[in-house]
This record gives structure tokens, sequence and C-alpha cells, in this order.
């Protein structure tokens, strides 16, 4: 079992994620620190490494993760790279923290995981929503019975494009699916799809129809799907990236037998809760960086302190589902 007393991380991939939502909370926990930043771009691997402080950065992922000083790595890069780097650092001996979605592929997750098993060192999965005040609310609001027995889950999800869609000479990484897995359905769900089986058991059955309606690049932007958890709890989703403006939404409904909770994956709009109360709305505050509770969490694993179960086993499940959405296997 692996204990480090300092967790030294170094990044693999300093984009966009990496800015706010994520890279500045490594620095707010005690006992660790971001000491290497890697990107093949060499002009913005040393812009990110001095913005923020980083000692030293790297345009080789093998310098980095070679890197004596590092001991953990956060792999920060398009999804079908994650695997790779996920077993180079954890062949060197040195756990990684992944951005979601795990891997492009449910069977990339499964060569992940096991490596894990078989270097026994650890692999840990960015489902911070898990650890937001905003979702474990919901969750609690679930576990206490406000809502009585839950009988259904539907996920509403429609965005209309983003400008840099309409550029089909540069389209951009997240509707490539050689690059992501997918379209946006691979990008964004994994949120959705992760937080339904924290809370209500991994999904064992999943069918979906995908389609492209917009024509603005090849990957599917428009999607059906129906599934069902182990308990026997169905479910449905739809999801739609070429909508029109009017018809945005952003809501997931767990109904219950004796109300319902409605809420937002990205919005943050105030939690829903119909019972025979009436509509009562209820917003938790979450940290400015929304990593940094699951951080913590995983920081503190790898001290000895606690035991973070946001892992690559936990989050394989999600992978298999997007699979079997997408047809994929």
């Amino acid at each position: 079992m692996i204990k480090l007393d300092k967790v030294n991380w170094g990044f693999i991939g300093c984009g966009e994620v990496t800015e706010k939502k994520s890279g500045p909370a490594f620095n707010m926990i005690e006992g660790s620190r971001v000491v290497a930043v890697m990107s093949r771009d060499e002009e913005k691997a040393k812009s990110y490494a001095i913005r923020h402080q980083i000692p030293r950065w790297y345009t080789d992922a093998q310098e980095l993760i070679g890197d004596e000083d590092v001991n953990a790595i956060y792999i920060a890069t398009p999804p079908s790279s994650h695997a790779t780097f996920a077993i180079m650092a954890m062949k060197a001996g040195k756990p990684v923290y992944i951005e979601k979605p795990m891997a492009a592929s449910y069977e990339d997750c499964a060569r992940i995981n096991r490596i894990s098993k078989e270097t026994g060192v650890p692999c840990f999965v960015a489902y911070y929503r898990r650890y937001l005040p905003y979702f474990q609310k919901v969750r609690q609001l679930v576990e206490e019975g406000e809502i009585g027995n839950v009988i259904n889950v539907q996920i509403r999800f429609a965005q209309p494009p983003r400008a840099l869609d309409y550029n089909s000479k540069n389209l951009p990484w997240r509707v490539q699916p050689d690059i992501a897995g997918g379209g946006y359905f691979y990008d964004l769900a994994p949120h959705q799809l992760d937080l339904l089986q924290d809370m209500f058991g991994c999904i064992l059955e999943a069918e979906g129809y995908k389609s492209n309606r917009g024509g603005l690049y090849e990957a599917e932007d428009t999607i059906s799907a129906c599934f069902k958890f182990d308990s026997g709890l169905p479910g449905s989703g739809s999801w739609c990236f070429v909508a029109h403006d009017s018809a945005k939404e952003d809501r997931i409904e767990i109904i219950g037998d004796k109300g319902m909770i409605c809420f937002s994956v990205f919005t943050y709009d105030p939690i829903a809760l119909h019972t025979e109360r009436g509509r009562e709305e209820i917003l938790p505050s979450n940290p400015p960086h929304v990593q940094l509770p699951l951080i913590k969490a995983v920081v503190e694993h790898l001290q000895g302190k606690a035991v973070c179960t946001c892992d690559g086993v936990s989050a394989t499940p999600t992978n298999w589902v997007m699979d079997r959405i997408l047809n994929k296997l």
C-alpha cells in the first residue's frame, strides 16, 4: 500500500480545467503541492508554470513521470491519452488522478484498472461532483426519505451549438470521437451518470439511440436512452447539443411516491423539493475551486488519513453505460 507524507504533483496537461476548477486546489491542501507541469506546447507549459509558481515544466510526459521529486500524477489531457499516461505513471509507481471521463472507452478503463491492481498503485477519477455540497444535499434528501420510495429517474439536457462547432476546419476535440470517445455526450453525460450511479447503484442495463441532426460534425449530437439500476429502478435520458436557445435545459428529476427532487448538474440552479408541503428551494454553496473537496480526499487517502472511493473501479461503470448507449458495446 502506498503512503505518502508529502504529495508532490506533476500535471500532464494544463488546459482550461486546470486554471480554476482543479489546479489551484492542489496547493490548498496540507501536505500537497504542485512541483511540475507538462504540455507538448513548450510556451504553454512555461507560461502555466510561471503564472502558477510551479518550479519545473516539461514537454515530454515520460520526463515528468521520471522526475524524482514528483510522486503523484494528475492527468488533464483529452480522454484518448488517459489510459496511456495512467499506465505509464502507475508502472513507475506513481498514483494517478485522472480527469473525467476516465478514458475514451470502457475497454481502456478496464486496462487502467488491471494495471492498478497488478502494480498496487491507486487510480482516482475526477468525478468531483460527488463531493460537492450541492449534490450531497440531493443525496441527503433521497436518503432521508423526503420523497419516499424512488420510482423513476429522468435526465434532460439540451444546449445550442457552441461557436467553435461551426468551424468545420478546426473542430474542438470534444466532438472528435477518436480523441474524446464521442461527441459532447461523452464529455458532459459522465457527470450526470456518475452522480446517479453513486446515489442508486450500478446501471446494469442500458440502451440508446444516437443521431446527428445538426450536421456540424460527424459525432452524435442527439441521444435518447433508457437504463435500469441493479435495484430495478428504471431511468431515462435525452441529450441534444444542437438545440435552439429556447430549448436549453439542464435538469434531473428524481421521482418518488411522495414527491420529487429536481436539480441541475452544470448550472447549479436551486434544488427544487416537491412534497405535500409544496415546492421548496435549496441552494447549498460550493467552493470556488470545485474539485477541492475531492482532491483533498485523494490527498488524504494517499497520506493514509482517509479512504477515497472515487477510484477507477467506481468510475468504470459510467464508461460502460455511455458505450452501451452509443452502441459501442
